[in-house]
């Protein structure tokens, strides 16, 4: 399988993926996990899904979503910004092409453990792979304590702190960035076996290692 990654400008590419990525969305932040943010008709979106943002679409065979994430840069409004301005205490607000934000990750919690956690290997490539064809240096974001485990220090990433942990809902929360660097990617693709999620990138990315 491959990610789907698309704008506003390219959806149009990917048939029904983009309303598909709303509706996982909604049913694994709306109905799993009770955030109180807009929906309309079964779909999840928010003031951050502008013409800047990069959607990551993991589809079944049927084109259905089941895993997603979303990428936009830090020169157009984002979350940390301005809903949690204070928790950024390490470094200054970033605002910058060079760093991104990655918001809305998630996988559809029906499939079978197995396959769960195949999808977010494959979405944990797809961020790296943009990132470094890019020219990102950071993605930055806000995601629970045992997210930035699980997801992405095991999976050959670690996160590196931004500030203090706090308490959201219950759920321990921390501000932290993934730095994007050729070693980075080479240790992801080691740790999930997993290269080339993004085709069209996978030439580019390899010319680049060779060169560094």
């Amino acid at each position: 399988m491959s990610i789907d990654c698309f704008n506003v400008t390219t959806a149009h590419l990917y048939g029904d993926a983009l309303a598909s990525q709303f509706r996982l969305r909604h049913q694994v932040f709306i109905e799993r996990v009770d955030y109180q943010v807009p929906s309309w008709k079964g779909m999840e979106y928010d003031q951050f899904d502008t013409p800047a943002t990069q959607y990551f679409v993991w589809r079944d065979e049927n084109g259905v979503a089941r895993g997603i994430a979303r990428l936009a840069p830090t020169c157009v409004n984002y979350m940390l910004k301005e809903i949690w301005p204070d928790k950024i205490t390490k470094i200054d607000m970033p605002q910058s092409e060079r760093v991104w934000e990655g918001t809305r990750f998630g996988v559809d919690h029906s499939l079978p453990a197995a396959q769960r956690n195949a999808i977010v290997k494959e979405l944990v490539c797809g961020y790296m792979e943009y990132a470094a064809a890019h020219g990102i240096d950071d993605i930055i974001g806000v995601m629970p304590v045992g997210i930035w485990r699980a997801v992405f220090a095991r999976n050959g990433w670690p996160p590196v702190e931004l500030g203090p942990v706090w308490r959201e809902d219950g759920i321990e929360v921390q501000a932290a960035r993934l730095p994007v660097t050729m070693e980075t990617l080479q240790s992801v693709r080691h740790r999930t076996k997993v290269s080339n999620v993004l085709q069209l990138l996978g030439e580019h990315l390899d010319q680049a290692r060779e060169a560094a």
